[in-house]
């Protein structure tokens, strides 16, 4: 696998989830080896593990006292669609919500397109399992030849237990992942309301489901689950590298995919100078 970046800068800007602040984001081309980088104000915060400060709500990365919140729906669509460098400079304490997706992320890189540099792409290769777990809370890594996900989600009614499974590549991340919408309780939201959070949550950008079932349509019936798994590999995007292993996951949280995300990190193979070297600079197809 080679070392991808976009083809050319992408814009998003609208309001944050937690804040209700309109925030702006910039996903410019970078070099290869720069990995995902945010860049606040002055500060270079590299998007990996070692940077989450806080994963109450959101993933939020942040370094020498500055922080962005919400990073996972852009990372998720990022590292699903093959970027493996990018310069994301924010204007805002969160990455913009859009419509609680990773539509519009993954739409604009289809659409932007990749390009090939000459260095191979990190990998995770295992060679036993990796396991994390909370309580009747897991998720687990194991050697596979591919990148496949395996979800169980189970909470109240009316969402109850839902599944997916897959391998993630960018055509099915498009069809099948990216668009499911962030989602809550109504009596959640409100809790969350008198905390001072989803201040700029709305009925446009979340999923809310009352006693009586969701309050907009649904987009897939397990949307719930597809979304957690959107949200796993936007934490897993934080490795560094292109995972070739399969995650099970049941009941798991942005807590517990940076627990395992962490443990992976130390197991990385570095590709050789040689394989470095490999390659030619070439555009890949659109979707």
């Amino acid at each position: 696998m080679m070392q991808t970046t976009l083809r050319q800068s992408l814009r998003f800007e609208g309001v944050g989830l937690h804040t209700g602040a309109h925030c702006c984001v910039e996903v410019r081309p970078a070099a290869a080896d720069a990995g995902l980088t945010f860049l606040l104000g002055s500060i270079r915060v590299p998007a990996t593990v070692e940077y989450v400060v806080d994963t109450t709500r959101a993933t939020v990365l942040g370094r020498d006292g500055v922080a962005v919140s919400t990073t996972e729906h852009l990372l998720s669509a990022l590292f699903a669609m093959g970027v493996a460098n990018a310069d994301i400079v924010v204007d805002g304490p969160e990455v913009p919500v859009g419509d609680g997706s990773a539509s519009q992320f993954a739409s604009a890189i289809a659409r932007c397109g990749l390009q090939e540099q000459f260095a191979q792409r990190k990998i995770l290769e295992l060679e036993e399992p990796v396991i994390v777990r909370d309580g009747d809370k897991l998720v687990a890594a194991f050697p596979a030849p591919s990148f496949r996900v395996r979800f169980v989600a189970d909470f109240p009614e009316p969402i109850g237990t839902q599944y997916f499974c897959g391998e993630i590549d960018p055509k099915r991340y498009v069809e099948e992942i990216a668009g499911a919408r962030t989602f809550g309780f109504m009596h959640e939201v409100q809790a969350l309301l008198a905390r001072g959070l989803a201040q700029g949550g709305s009925l446009e950008n979340a999923l809310i489901f009352t006693a009586d079932g969701p309050l907009q349509p649904l987009r897939w019936p397990n949307e719930a689950v597809r979304h957690k798994v959107l949200d796993l590999i936007g934490d897993l995007a934080l490795l560094g590298a292109w995972p070739h292993c399969e995650l099970i996951a049941i009941k798991s949280g942005h807590e517990l995919h940076s627990s395992l995300t962490t443990a992976l990190r130390s197991r990385l193979r570095v590709p050789s100078a040689k394989e470095s070297s490999l390659g030619r600079t070439r555009h890949t197809p659109d979707l």
